[in-house]
């Protein structure tokens, strides 16, 4: 059986659409938030819609908190990427 080997490559140039994705996910995320406060704040207190809302906020809070260990990530493996790249031709 052949098995293909594919190789997933980064350049620099995939840096712009990979930053753009964050900028947006970063406004999606705050605007999302903002939506779901605002939700909130039309419910009784101590409800079950209003623990569920709460809960909502709580785990989608994380996500930006994470978003710089996500960038650091993200231009580390292009930069090695091309490193390698430059150090096997």
């Amino acid at each position: 059986m052949n098995q293909e080997k594919q190789v997933a490559e980064f350049q620099i140039g995939d840096l712009l659409p990979i930053g753009m994705a964050i900028v947006v996910l970063g406004i999606v995320l705050s605007y999302g938030l903002s939506v779901q406060e605002d939700v909130q704040g039309d419910m009784t207190s101590g409800t079950a819609a209003y623990n569920a809302t709460a809960d909502a906020i709580t785990g989608v809070a994380k996500l930006p908190a994470k978003l710089p260990l996500i960038v650091t990530i993200v231009v580390a493996a292009v930069i090695i990427g091309i490193l390698m790249r430059y150090f096997r031709a």
